[in-house]
């Protein structure tokens, strides 16, 4: 009876993994299919490098949707990524018990709000801040960033938080007997132990920020043009896409179906990027 069930189960975890590969693989077959044609009619260099995105005019160049996904990402990074590693060691290692257990369901609650609830956040409360203070009209990459930076932070808490735990306290005590004060273990022992899950807790939170879609659209002004400086208007790759797919047809239709395969050809080079780094770290 017990081999019986465990064969059972084997089955069910057999059939769980090939309909997730089945999924990925339909997807694939589904951009590729739809995408690919359009870039071939278009011209890939003109698709991509091409600096005017007119459909109207059958012009389709997505370069400045790129740059904009790429600023934007880039500036989430820079902001969001020290605040959730140094959060995550806060709670890990130097949180009184009685205040983690405030904290910590307060970060998981900041992972269930939706995005559009973002978007109004940051429509209502960071554009009139960021246009009070840096000038502009405040739909800008820098108000998308900061936006985009508070919504990763749940992501890479989390997991961060959980990587930094899971580092065997032999390594944390055997630096306390060379010597070390807590701080220096923490940040010069267990930090660099955790320093791959940490890595996959950012990817993690990198592949939000480029596929968000909602918030930025709420923010960042959604110009087709090319990037002009951090307070100017920008359009991403995912507000692209859904801001014109409603009413697209034929070629228009394909063209945004080719931003939605190179937007997740960037998203694969990515993952495929932190995993050569993760396997030359090992």
């Amino acid at each position: 009876m017990q081999k019986l069930r465990e064969k059972l189960m084997q089955g069910v975890f057999l059939f769980s993994a090939c309909v997730s590969i089945l999924a990925i693989i339909l997807i694939c077959v589904f951009l590729f299919a739809n995408g690919v044609p359009a870039m071939a009619e278009i011209g890939f260099f003109k698709f991509l490098l091409g600096r005017e995105w007119r459909p109207a005019n059958d012009v389709y160049g997505i370069l400045p949707m790129v740059l904009g996904s790429v600023y934007v990402t880039a500036g989430a990074i820079v902001l969001g990524v020290p605040v959730g590693i140094l959060s995550a060691v806060f709670l890990a290692r130097f949180c009184p018990k009685w205040l983690h257990k405030i904290l910590r369901p307060m970060v998981e609650l900041l992972a269930g709000i939706p995005s559009v609830i973002y978007g109004f956040f940051g429509l209502v409360v960071l554009l009139p801040f960021v246009r009070q203070t840096f000038g502009g009209n405040g739909s800008s990459i820098l108000t998308a960033s900061v936006l985009l930076a508070i919504m990763i932070l749940p992501t890479i808490i989390t997991v961060s938080e959980s990587v930094i735990r899971a580092v065997p306290e032999s390594y944390y005590e055997g630096a306390l007997a060379l010597g070390t004060t807590h701080e220096r273990s923490v940040f010069f022992v267990v930090l660099p132990a955790a320093k791959p899950g940490i890595l996959a807790g950012v990817v993690l939170g990198i592949g939000r920020a480029i596929g968000e879609t909602m918030a930025v659209i709420m923010v960042a002004g959604n110009q087709a043009r090319m990037p002009a400086g951090l307070l100017k208007g920008v359009r991403t790759l995912t507000a692209n896409i859904v801001l014109e797919m409603g009413y697209a047809a034929d070629l228009h239709r394909e063209a945004l179906i080719a931003t939605g395969v190179v937007l997740f050809v960037f998203i694969l080079f990515i993952n495929l990027l932190v995993s050569v780094l993760r396997r030359r770290e090992k």
